[in-house]
């Protein structure tokens, strides 16, 4: 029975460790593709971050409009300086959001004209199993 509960143990402690590595790996790539959308909003491409927006992203708001919407929040900040990483967090089905796999990252941002901002993007992964920024918010 003791030798039968230290293999219980060893395979749960080995569940946990494949799941947290599994966890930081998609962390790592949601990141990845946050920054590779943000570079697209920093280069005033706001239609081309609607394009690789998630798709509930784009089933939620127009090209037009969020192109619209993005250049009025994004224009008067002036060029970003830097952009730092505070936190990145896996999700699995958060409450208000569809089901899913989330990674809500937070960045501690500094533009020309607002040197204290946050950002918020939260990746999903996507159907095809790549990551891809339903959420973006400013403050």
């Amino acid at each position: 029975m003791k030798r039968i509960l230290q293999f219980l143990a060893c395979a749960s402690m080995t569940l946990s460790l494949t799941a947290q590595a599994q966890s930081a790996q998609d962390v790592e790539q949601a990141k990845a593709a946050a920054g590779s959308w943000l570079a697209l909003a920093d280069s005033n491409r706001a239609a081309s971050t609607w394009t690789e927006a998630a798709e509930p992203f784009q089933k939620a708001v127009s090209q037009s409009d969020w192109t619209q919407a993005l250049q009025a929040l994004r224009a008067p900040l002036g060029p970003l300086k830097s952009r730092t990483v505070k936190s990145a967090t896996f999700a699995k089905n958060p409450p208000g959001a569809p089901e899913g796999e989330y990674v809500v990252i937070v960045y501690a941002s500094t533009f020309a004209n607002k040197p204290d901002a946050v950002e918020t993007v939260t990746p999903a992964r996507a159907k095809d199993g790549n990551w891809k920024v339903s959420g973006y918010f400013l403050r």
